[in-house]
């Protein structure tokens, strides 16, 4: 599907007034310290013109991508490889509901392609504004239990959501929940991109049933739903497109997830007309994504900056550090942002770090630490991350936080 060019229409007086109050607002925020501005840039803006969002998309070929994890590196990934075809405009920072969005596509107006990352609340209400192309589905599992609704539920608005949408919707076929709220879609291009975290899609979204899951396939047994067949694959290290050709993944990003995340960007790069070849290429530019996977120096130590924020998240994390005895430290808040309920700790497999120094940090480091306990592992409370790097034995540090306190980790670092 080809794109058309970003010759956008003239905005009205009343869409260039938000742009320009939003501008303003969101440069402000910068000048008192507040962070990059584009949220309250953006409320500002939709304040002026409610309508401002559908606005700023009607000239780009747009692409969401929700998920509950891999959004964001999926959003980057996609927007370099669709860099080979014309100038993206896209919400790089994480900025993912409508006023961060919306900010986004106002410093975008040459552009051809908008790349949108979009909270899972909000897809459906932003695919109904800015009518996209294309959507990427990755995955969903519990995150933010005291916001966010449970995932069946989440599904379901999903699957009304897209219901009737134009898009081409690129869904990962290992993901039963995704399967069902792809389903209701007329074009789906299925993709096998794994699925480590199994505990949100044990019963069938579709009739409550048990699902059986031989191997890598899954089915339910009592009303037949069941793994569609693929187009493109995830093969070890490289991407399978649907002519059956291999091609090799070189990515600078660490782990399994991060291929996974290359091959649904590799696909959606497809339906543009850009190759897998080409696509995969322009990938590998990617050495940190809003500071994530970035090997910091500090206090004369290497840190290694990793978010993990669920379950699903943390158990893909476990897997790309390095092994023991190299020092691991741990950080959870719950502040809004993060979510309050702190009780996902107790879904997340602690034993795999067994051997290695652990040093736990952050607001909720205690409910940490009798998790930590629970699970039979030697760790180390700490004050703050000044304290833990000081404790640490010597070698690369592996730091691993959720939301927050990742970008309080980022902060003092400076990072």
């Amino acid at each position: 599907m080809a794109g058309h060019p970003g010759n956008a229409e003239p905005l009205s007086p009343r869409a260039k007034l938000a742009v320009t109050a939003g501008k303003a607002a969101a440069a402000v925020s910068r000048a008192a310290g507040r962070g990059s501005g584009s949220v309250i840039g953006g409320r500002v803006a939709l304040k002026l013109d409610p309508d401002l969002l559908s606005r700023l998309a009607q000239h780009l070929d747009v692409i969401l991508v929700s998920a509950t994890n891999g959004k964001t590196t999926t959003t980057r990934l996609i927007a370099e490889a669709l860099r080979a075809a014309g100038p993206v405009v896209s919400n790089a920072l994480g900025a993912n509901m409508p006023a961060g969005i919306t900010s986004a596509l106002a410093g975008g107006s040459d552009a051809r392609y908008g790349v949108i990352e979009v909270d899972e609340k909000y897809l459906a209400g932003v695919a109904r504004d800015t009518t996209p192309k294309a959507i990427a589905l990755l995955n969903l599992s519990r995150d933010q239990l005291d916001r966010a609704a449970e995932t069946r539920m989440l599904a379901e608005k999903w699957r009304e959501g897209l219901s009737g949408s134009k898009a081409v919707v690129v869904a990962n076929a290992d993901d039963p929940l995704i399967v069902w709220a792809a389903s209701s879609s007329a074009n789906v291009v299925w993709v096998a991109a794994g699925q480590e975290w199994k505990d949100d899609a044990w019963s069938c979204p579709a009739c409550g049933g048990v699902m059986q899951r031989p191997g890598d396939d899954w089915f339910c047994g009592e009303c037949g739903f069941r793994r569609p067949a693929v187009s493109w694959a995830l093969s070890g290290d490289h991407v399978l497109d649907p002519h059956g050709s291999a091609w090799p993944i070189h990515l600078q990003l660490p782990g399994r997830a991060n291929k996974a995340n290359a091959t649904t960007s590799a696909a959606v790069a497809a339906v543009f007309g850009v190759p897998p070849q080409v696509a995969l290429e322009r990938m590998y530019q990617v050495q940190a994504v809003a500071g994530r996977y970035d090997v910091v120096s500090f206090q004369g130590r290497d840190l290694r900056l990793l978010l993990a924020k669920n379950p699903a998240g943390w158990l893909e994390t476990f897997s790309l550090i390095d092994p023991p005895p190299t020092p691991v430290i741990l950080s959870v808040n719950a502040r809004g942002a993060d979510g309050t309920d702190t009780s996902w700790l107790w879904d997340v497999d602690y034993t795999r770090l067994a051997g290695h120094p652990i040093f736990v940090i952050g607001d909720r480091k205690l409910d940490l630490a009798v998790r930590l306990e629970v699970a039979g592992l030697d760790f180390r409370v700490a004050e703050d991350v000044d304290e833990a790097v000081g404790l640490a034995p010597p070698g690369r540090i592996e730091l691993i936080a959720n939301y927050t306190a990742f970008q309080d980790v980022r902060r003092r670092v400076g990072n």
